[in-house]
């Protein structure tokens, strides 16, 4: 098993049900940006209920999925 997660942009993808490799992750963002400024991440349309709640905790928490999930939005915008 899995002892240790590592919380990068590959695992967030894969954390939200996602394609984690580098073709996927590129496709997603392709597809999704430019996300308005004044939207946040979590707001996005395109997340599911499960996927805007896992962000919005992950945001209000500023623990390790921090990192990523601000990798994340940087891309999208």
């Amino acid at each position: 098993m899995n002892s240790q997660l590592e919380y990068t942009l590959e695992t967030l993808f894969e954390q939200l049900g996602l394609d984690g490799s580098e073709e996927g992750m590129e496709r997603f963002v392709a597809e999704h940006r430019p996300l308005v400024a004044d939207v946040d991440l979590a707001d996005a349309p395109f997340w599911s209920p499960a996927q805007a709640g896992f962000l919005s905790e992950a945001i209000a928490q500023d623990g390790a999925w921090a990192l990523p999930v601000g990798e994340l939005d940087a891309l999208l915008r």
